[in-house]
């Protein structure tokens, strides 16, 4: 029997357990908002390396390392490690996990990643392929701005528009059987291209892309916004969630207060001048595992749609003067019943 709903959307079968988050984080997002939430924070942004692309390494390395110890689990029992970031060939991700000696599938979704991977991993536990999976995305700030935008040297002004890259790791660990929130649908998204070649305004390139994997969620499921306790995209920011709102009530969709965006959430635009908000792999992820998880787990949240969201563009595209497409990817997760794991 197909467990394919709609165009784009799958329901799995018995749903697949996140049996543990973990999120790494480095001092600007330690002293936003969510600071008291995430497990490890970490006060020098080398964490005593010598490059920022060996820094992001490290936070993945240790924050991967954590997520498997809160599953009290081994490396051992990890049937396949899915994650990936923003740097090229995803060094960020291959020098970070290469001592778990787990059978790995790097992914490059940029900012999206963390969505693609619980994706991924889910379908992967759903079809009988594994039993535990471990996915997580990262990035870093100072990495991802000497590489796609301007050494911080040159000090360079930010426009209004610009969004401020998470430095860090989310993490969590999948598994078919056990307790916790459950994955029970997905719906993959469309690359959509709208024509934004400014990368110093990622919410309008990756908006498109959001409101389009909504509008194909929502005929799928035959939902409506008012179906979920939470919508979070992924590092839209307030620009792009504005204009998620605006392309959604013309498709007849009222995205109201329950709909937010981790780029909003993770920092605070007015002390910390991160103008538009969040961005970057890992501001879905910590968001995710360090906000949103516990709620889960609480019960506190009942059905969550998240929606990790990305720009796909490398400095080649940019220096060309290419488009910057954009994705983003579904999960639905359905938190445990109030006074249960």
């Amino acid at each position: 029997m197909s467990k394919k709903i709609g165009r784009q959307t799958v329901r799995l079968s018995e749903g697949v357990v996140i049996l543990s988050a973990a999120s790494t984080v480095g001092p600007k997002e330690a002293e936003g908002p969510l600071g008291k939430y995430f497990d490890q924070t970490v006060e020098d942004p080398f964490f005593g390396e010598k490059s920022w692309e060996l820094a992001e390494s490290k936070f993945v390395e240790k924050n991967m390392g954590l997520a498997i110890q809160k599953a009290n689990l081994k490396p051992k029992n990890i049937d396949y490690v899915l994650c990936g970031d923003l740097l090229n060939q995803c060094i960020g991700s291959t020098f970070g996990i290469k001592n778990l000696e787990i059978p790995f599938f790097g992914l490059f979704g940029a900012c999206s990643t963390m969505g693609e991977s619980m994706s991924l991993g889910a379908m992967l536990i759903d079809g009988g392929f594994a039993n535990h999976v471990l996915t997580g995305a990262s990035s870093h700030f100072c990495a991802a701005e000497k590489q796609f935008r301007f050494p911080l040297p040159l000090g360079t002004q930010r426009p209004p528009t610009s969004t401020w890259t998470v430095t860090g790791d989310g993490a969590v660990v999948l598994s078919g059987k056990g307790e916790g929130p459950r994955i029970v649908e997905i719906t993959t998204g469309k690359i959509v291209d709208m024509g934004v070649t400014d990368a110093n305004n990622m919410g309008a390139a990756m908006a498109p892309a959001a409101a389009s994997l909504l509008k194909a969620h929502f005929e799928d499921t035959g939902r409506t916004p008012q179906d979920y306790d939470v919508i979070a995209t992924g590092d839209l920011g307030t620009v792009g969630r504005q204009l998620v709102v605006e392309l959604l009530k013309k498709e007849g969709y009222d995205m109201d207060s329950r709909y937010t965006d981790c780029g909003i959430e993770i920092f605070d635009a007015e002390t910390q001048d991160t103008h538009a908000g969040g961005s970057g792999c890992a501001c879905s992820a910590v968001t995710f595992c360090a906000y949103f998880y516990p709620k889960l787990v609480s019960g506190e949240i009942g059905r969550m749609l998240f929606i990790p969201t990305g720009a796909l563009m490398s400095p080649t595209s940019s220096q060309q003067g290419q488009p910057i497409p954009g994705i983003a990817h579904g999960v639905v997760i359905e938190g445990c019943k109030k006074g249960a794991k």
